[in-house]
């Protein structure tokens, strides 16, 4: 298993776009990927769940992925985060 915390620094947090694009990035993966916010984890694969997450500036998010390709994963999605978040 692979995990990942980063804080959003994106004033606006995990708004519409952002979610989209990193639920996208996910679903390419047949690894399982969950994002969890304080004790809530939920499917980084569906865009509602992300969004009902509501991250906002400073919250800190933890990323586990678990598969086959979970290292190569990782490494994107850390990559997005930094880019775009």
């Amino acid at each position: 298993m692979q995990t990942f915390k980063y804080v959003i620094k994106d004033d606006i947090g995990i708004h519409a776009r952002p979610a989209g694009q990193l639920v996208n990035l996910a679903k390419s993966y047949k690894s399982d990927i969950k994002i969890k916010k304080d004790d809530v984890s939920v499917n980084l694969k569906s865009v509602l769940k992300v969004l009902g997450l509501a991250v906002k500036k400073d919250h800190e998010i933890t990323i586990e992925i678990e598969g086959e390709d979970e290292v190569l994963a990782m490494a994107e999605i850390s990559a997005f985060l930094e880019n775009n978040l």
